[in-house]
This record gives structure tokens, C-alpha cells and sequence, in this order.
């Protein structure tokens, strides 16, 4: 019997304030694997828990196929052989998306202003916009990108503000930096925390050997401190250099 000829069963959450993100996921999956789909919704709080309870299980959606239960979106994956996320997992990802989209904007707005890529402008945007992203990202909670920063940056560990102002502090050397304007402001600040920053990691990571969790990114990251900081951080200092020498 081939996938096309096969049947699965659903039974997911769609009410009319809320519908179960991975019921519509594991449905897609379904779909995606050649499977037709006999779709239940589960439309109250009353039936949901009729349902748990009926079937002995504690969350929904769950999915049969051939009579049998496999259950959840992770359990469909892994019937799948498909890899299942842990969220727990150290991961580059958020790094990784931070610098690409970076570069591309600099690539972009290099080309907008000079019909020509690999200019020193695009180069200075590319660290620029990188600080303002980074910026949001610990802007949107700075209690807990504190927390996270406290653990590893010597003068945050001296002077507890610092770890309030560090993101503001980026933020202006990144748009300053952007616009080309006070220059000798942006580039003293970026120097400052650049340099502050990656010798805070290299001793934390290479010196102490220290299993952290970076708060580049903010204070809800798996991403492991080391590398991807520490470049960072180099990068803005050299990039604050470069730039103080062509004004």
C-alpha cells in the first residue's frame, strides 16, 4: 500500500480564540507525506478535555494513523524520521541570521549609494547594522540580557550599569556609524565596548574555560559564548579604527 492510499486521523484545537499552532503543522506534515486527512477539530475547552481524557493523553493534537496513535507533531516527525528540535539545544542560528541579513543590507544600501558592492562603506554598514540588530535584540528585554551579561563582562561585573547601558550604547555607535555623523563620539564608543567585550569573552571562554551562554543576541539565547561574540566584538573595534583613520 503506498502513502497516497493511506488515511490519518487528526484531532487538533481550533477555537474561535485560539488555534493550535502545531495542529496545523502536523496537519501540513500529514499533507506534505502524501497522506489524506480526516481533520477533527476540537472546538471547545469541554471537548479537549473529553478527549484527553478518553484517549489517556495529555496534550493535543494527536494523530492516528492505521488505527494506531502516534501522537503529537514531535511524534510525527520523529514516525517521520525527521529531526526534532530541541529547544534546549546550543545553537549559532540567531548569530548566523543576525550577521547574513547585515551583510545583505550593507551589500544593499552600498549599491543603492554607489552602484558598486565592495565598497569600505559597505563594510562599515555591515558592522553598523549588525550593532543596531544586536541592539533590538537586547532591547527587547534588557533585564534579562543583563542577567546573561553579568556572567562573563568584567566592567558590567565592577559596575552593574554598564550591563543597562551597554545596549544603548551600541545602538548609538550603530546609528551614528550608519549616518556618518559624530563620528568622533560613535567610534570612541564602539572601540570601548568592542574592546571591552572581547577580552571579557577570551578570558571567560579561553583562559577560564567557561561554559556560557552568549548575551549577544539577547538573554533568552542558546547560542554558546566564544566564537561568534568574540569576532564580533573584534570586528567593531577594528571596523571604529578604520573608520577613524579615513575621517
Amino acid at each position: 500500500m503506498n502513502a497516497h492510499s493511506r488515511r490519518a486521523t487528526i484531532y487538533r484545537m481550533v477555537m474561535p480564540d485560539h488555534i493550535c499552532p502545531f495542529g496545523l503543522k502536523s496537519l501540513d506534515l500529514l499533507k506534505r507525506e502524501g497522506f489524506s486527512v480526516d481533520d477533527n477539530w476540537l472546538k471547545t475547552r469541554e471537548e479537549t478535555d473529553s478527549f484527553k481524557a478518553e484517549h489517556e493523553v495529555e496534550t493535543t493534537p494527536q494523530t492516528f494513523i492505521d488505527g494506531q496513535r502516534v501522537g503529537g507533531y514531535d511524534d510525527l516527525l520523529r514516525h517521520f524520521g525527521k529531526t526534532v528540535r530541541d529547544p534546549k539545544a546550543v545553537t549559532y542560528q540567531p548569530v548566523i541570521a543576525v550577521f547574513a541579513m547585515a551583510a545583505l543590507m550593507a551589500l544593499a544600501a552600498s549599491w543603492a549609494a554607489f552602484s558598486d558592492v565592495l565598497t569600505a562603506r559597505a563594510l562599515e554598514w555591515f558592522i553598523a547594522i549588525s550593532m543596531c540588530i544586536l541592539a533590538i535584540l537586547k532591547l527587547r528585554d534588557v533585564e534579562s540580557f543583563s542577567n546573561m551579561f553579568l556572567g562573563y563582562d568584567l566592567l558590567a561585573q565592577r559596575w552593574v550599569r554598564y550591563a543597562y547601558l551597554y545596549p544603548f550604547g551600541e545602538a548609538l555607535a550603530g546609528i551614528l556609524m550608519i549616518a556618518g555623523f559624530l563620528l568622533w563620539l560613535a567610534i570612541p564608543v564602539a572601540l570601548v565596548i568592542g574592546t571591552i567585550g572581547a577580552v571579557s569573552v577570551l578570558k571567560a571562554v579561553y583562559i577560564e574555560r567557561r561554559e556560557l551562554k552568549c548575551a549577544c543576541v539577547g538573554g533568552d539565547s542558546n547560542v554558546p559564548l566564544g566564537v561568534a561574540a568574540c569576532q564580533h566584538k573584534r570586528l567593531c573595534s577594528q571596523t571604529s579604527a578604520f573608520s577613524a583613520r579615513i575621517i
